[in-house]
Order: structure tokens, then sequence, then C-alpha cells
């Protein structure tokens, strides 16, 4: 039973997303009404916008993987983050919905992490398992490790997007 309150919860999340809805978190509040979600880039200090197109090595964005094992071990989610690895396994895409190319990525701790790129909004990664890729997006909690969604811009416009890069190109 727990895992279908999982799934479901995953599913409203995206579809919250994709419209841009607030969400009621678990203290009754909306999403707006809450502080503002934190964001965790990498120890460079480099604007996740402004980034170079350099290729990720394992131990790029190790600060980051440790903070994502953080806020899974914590429960939490709602946090904006920058980080990468390497390609571990690619799933089929997610077709209920809004379709999403789902793929797990291996994070130099360790770590695993779904990745959740939104293919009606952004652009197909074309990638393998073992590529590097960077990616910036949501994290949000499941008892698997978590995932990353939001990896595509706003098509309303309202907010920051996220991106993933793969072989020096970026999908937003």
């Amino acid at each position: 039973m727990k895992n279908y309150k999982t799934i479901g919860g995953l599913l409203l999340a995206l579809v919250a997303a994709y419209f841009g809805w607030d969400t009621v978190t678990d203290s009754g509040n909306t999403a707006s009404d809450s502080a503002a979600p934190t964001t965790i880039e990498p120890a460079r200090g480099a604007d996740s916008r402004d980034r170079s197109e350099a290729p990720v090595s394992d131990n790029d964005y190790r600060d980051a993987a440790d903070r994502i094992v953080d806020a899974f071990e914590a429960g939490q989610g709602d946090l904006w983050i920058e980080a990468g690895g390497r390609v571990s396994r690619v799933l089929s895409d997610d077709n209920e919905g809004s379709r999403h190319q789902r793929f797990i990525v291996r994070l130099a701790n360790d770590h695993t992490i779904l990745i959740a790129h939104n293919i009606d909004l952004a652009q197909r990664v074309p990638l393998k398992m073992g590529d590097a890729v960077s990616f910036y997006g949501e994290y949000e909690w499941n008892e698997r490790g978590g995932v990353i969604h939001w990896t595509h811009h706003d098509p309303r416009g309202r907010r920051d997007g996220g991106w993933i890069r793969h072989k020096n190109t970026t999908y937003r």
C-alpha cells in the first residue's frame, strides 16, 4: 500500500509541476506559503546557468551528492539541485500523462537517483549506460533514493527551469 502512495505522490508532484500548481506540504501549507525551495549547487561556486560545457568527472558535484543523501535521509524534498554523475540504467519512458524520459544516475558518493525528464517540453537526451551527465532540477524525496524533475524550461515562464547536460549539449 505504501508503494501506491509513493507513486501517487510522485505522479501528483509531476502533474502539479507541469501545470505550475501549488502543492500541499506536510504542514498543510501550500508550497507558495512555505519558505522558498533550497538550492543545492556544487562546491565549485559557479552559477548553474553560467557554467561551461566541460565534461563531468566522477568527483564533480561530490558536495551536492552528499547533500542529496542528507535530504534523502531526512525525507526532505522541494530542493533545487545541480549535480551530476554517470547513467547506471536507462528505463522505459513514462507515457502516463506528460511523457517523461527516465534514467538512473549514480552520484559520486554511490547514491542513485531517478531523473524524470519531461519530453513533451524538452528534447530527449540521447544517452546510454555509463554516460556522464549533469543536471539542474527539483529533488523530491521517495523511498528509493529520490527523483529529480523540472529538468526543462517552465512553459509559463513563471520560474527558472532546469536542464540536463550531456556531451556538451544542454537540454532544456
